[in-house]
Parts: structure tokens; sequence; C-alpha cells
């Protein structure tokens, strides 16, 4: 069942194109990750379906309404953690989850629920007391979770959650995330430039300059634009270089190492079967994400920082 449906989606200002006639479907109860560089058309296609930013062109139906028209049904049934954190600093997180009970327009009595229930959920026991501006990172993104969820949305929308983070606390913020949507099977729209996020998702949608360049499951991506690499050493390199002429394999060979590209595991196999008997060492490297979104976006010189970054 669809949940968000977008069609011939535009953003424009002026002359120029932040979303360009994108369409794609989001389903009930999947991770969905809709993945590109900064500047990439990301935040501002979720500050349309938010009904934060109205569209130029196109529709977008979340949850059987249509924004532009049912703005309000479309604010109570979703809920946002923007890239920056929004709670207050001076108050305590469970001052802020009050407040913001209040701005959802909720009773105290279920505001109080509801935040006995995030409490329990996200382990916030902890830190309810203590100032916002005193929590770590981490502490700080759980608070902005627990504040999103607070009127129990049908859908939580996540603008780059653990962007700014480092490596271990952006581990912990993704397994909460990742807890929290199989508990609840809830549907949860993930923006992201972080490969191994976009690997969890049911589905994906890879973004560049504002139009679509692919979408499809993890599994599917790959096996389209990822291809995997076999890595050769061998006693007669003139052999083994005819041979992969013969076949019209693309391959490089670099210190006595051939690096050949290959679809799948079974071209693989086929290489090895016929190279057996002069092959002294090999590796077969499988196609990832990174070599997905590097290769879609390629002529954007973002993407390889992107990928020299994660390197490091």
């Amino acid at each position: 069942m669809k949940i968000i449906e977008i069609n011939n989606l535009t953003k424009s200002y002026g002359k120029s194109l932040a979303v360009d006639d994108i369409s794609f479907d989001v389903e009930k109860g999947h991770l969905f990750a809709f993945l590109g560089v900064n500047g990439a058309g990301k935040s501002t296609t979720i500050h349309m379906i938010a009904t934060r930013l109205q569209q130029s062109n196109g529709t977008i139906c979340v949850d059987g309404f249509q924004a532009g028209k049912d703005d309000a049904e479309i604010r109570k049934r979703i809920g946002l953690v923007f890239q920056d954190n929004v709670l207050d600093d001076v108050l305590t997180v469970k001052e802020n989850l009050d407040m913001w009970g209040r701005f959802y327009g909720m009773s105290k009595t279920d505001t109080q629920k509801s935040i006995s229930w995030v409490t329990d959920t996200l382990l916030l026991e902890p830190i309810l007391k203590k100032q916002f501006r005193h929590l770590s990172g981490g502490q700080k993104r759980r608070a902005e979770i627990a504040r999103a969820l607070l009127h129990r949305p049908a859908i939580l929308f996540l603008d780059e959650p653990t962007t700014g983070l480092d490596p271990q606390t952006r581990v912990d913020v993704w397994k909460t995330i990742a807890s929290l949507q199989q508990q609840l099977q809830m549907t949860v729209f993930l923006t992201t430039h972080y490969m191994e996020e976009a690997a969890e998702a049911n589905q994906i949608v890879v973004i560049d300059k504002g139009k679509i360049k692919a979408q499809g499951t993890p599994a599917e991506l790959k096996r389209l634009y990822a291809s995997d690499t076999l890595r050769l050493q061998v006693n007669d390199n003139d052999f083994t270089a005819t041979h992969l002429d013969e076949q019209r394999y693309s391959y490089s060979l670099k210190d006595d190492i051939f690096q050949i590209s290959v679809p799948n595991s079974l071209q693989a196999y086929h290489i090895l079967r016929h190279l057996e008997d002069s092959i002294t060492d090999f590796e077969l490297i499988k196609g990832s994400l990174d070599d997905v979104f590097i290769n879609l976006v390629k002529e954007n010189t973002h993407a390889h920082n992107l990928a020299a970054d994660k390197a490091l």
C-alpha cells in the first residue's frame, strides 16, 4: 500500500530548478532512502511533502491527502527531524516535550501519555531532566526524534539525521532509528549521503541536480549500476591479457595485478575456470552502493569527494 505518492513534482526559483519533474512512491511501513549529495534537492523535496514549501508543479499525496488542499491533515500524520536541532537549549528535555505537545494541539493528558511512551521507546529517562544544551550529540538526536514522534505520526521524516555526528554516535543513532522502525512498523523517509544508512532501506531513490537518476531496492541498484571486480595474480600475464581481450572484458593491469570488471559472480567463476592453471592468487570484490552512487552522479565532483572522505 502506497502511503506517499509523488507525481511530476517540480520546484523552481526563478529560472533555477531545485527539483525537476520527479515521480516516486513510498510503501507503507517501509524504510525509504532518498540519496544524494548536498544540494541535490533532497531537503527541498521533503519540505514540499511536509507542506512547508509550495510546489511549483506536480502532485503530492500523503496517506490519501493532497498537498495544497489537505495540508492540516498531512501535518497530523508526519513527524519531522531536521538537520539542525529545533528544541530549546535552556529547557529540559521534559519541558521541551511538554511545549511541543501544546504545539501539536494535544491535551495535557495525551501529552503526558506520549511523553511516557517516547521515554520508554527511546530510553530517555536518564536525560529527561537535563537541559537540552548539556546533552551529547547522540542524546540530542534521540530527543529530537522523540519530539517528532510525540503525536504518533504515520510517517517519520529524517533529513540527514546523523550529519555532523562522530562515527560512533552515528552508529548509535542509526541503531535507534532502525530499531524504532522495526518495532513500530512505521514508514521512515530518510534523506542521507551515507551509503551504509541507505543500504538498510527497502527502497532507494537517487537524486542529483534535482532529477531522479535511479530507483529500486539496494540489490537492484547494485545489479544495475555496480559491477563486481575480480583481482587476479597470475604466472603468465600475456596469456591472461589475450584471453581477457578475446572475451572483451574491461580490465586494468598494475603491479602484476589484473583488475577485471565482471557483472556478477558467475562471470568471475568462468574466468577463474579458464585461467585456473595460471592463477596464483585472486579476490572477488562485490559492487557496493558507493559504486552505484559514484556511477550515477560521477559528473558531480561532490560525489568523488564523498567517496574520498569515506576512504579516509
